[in-house]
């Protein structure tokens, strides 16, 4: 996102490790079912498919696990979200090109709708990141491009 280690919000925390849960369970079920590699190898060909690729996803598993640890340790070294450019945790007021004025929540996932909160990988997230306020930025849309102006910026959950 800005290239150093970003904070993460306390919505993205807990949404990342209930994932991580959920894929450590997952995990731990798919493991069981592999054989020892040892032992008796009578097993005809689909036996020997569907250990191949039991296999690919406990990789897989391993690799989004990584992932979410990864990024739960970044975000508790970036500390809290700066205010003086958006990144993710920010909360950003902006004024559409139509005039009309919002605060949304620069989030990392989007694990409800949330009428404010607006994905850091969205074209408007991607947009704002790393500019500051009285900053113009241009986005796509699906009615073509247009444009925001970066009113304020505070940490999320407090005013912008």
């Amino acid at each position: 996102m800005t290239g150093g280690p970003e904070p993460i919000s306390a919505v993205a925390r807990e949404a990342l490790e209930r994932e991580l849960a959920d894929l450590r369970t997952e995990r731990e079920a798919v493991a069981v079912t592999l054989r020892d590699g040892g032992g008796d190898q009578t097993g005809d060909r689909a036996d020997q498919a569907d250990e191949l690729e039991r296999g690919t996803e406990l990789d897989r598993l391993d690799r989004r696990i990584g992932e979410i640890e990864g990024r739960l340790r970044e975000g508790s070294v970036a500390g809290p979200a700066r205010t003086d450019a958006v990144g993710v945790g920010s909360s950003v007021t902006v004024r559409f090109g139509d005039g009309t004025e919002q605060t949304v929540q620069i989030g990392e996932v989007a694990e409800a709708y949330d009428g404010t909160m607006v994905t850091a990988d969205s074209p408007l997230g991607r947009a704002l990141m790393g500019h500051r306020a009285g900053d113009t930025v241009a986005y796509a849309t699906p009615a073509g491009r247009t444009t925001a102006v970066v009113l304020s910026i505070g940490a999320a959950g407090g005013a912008a």
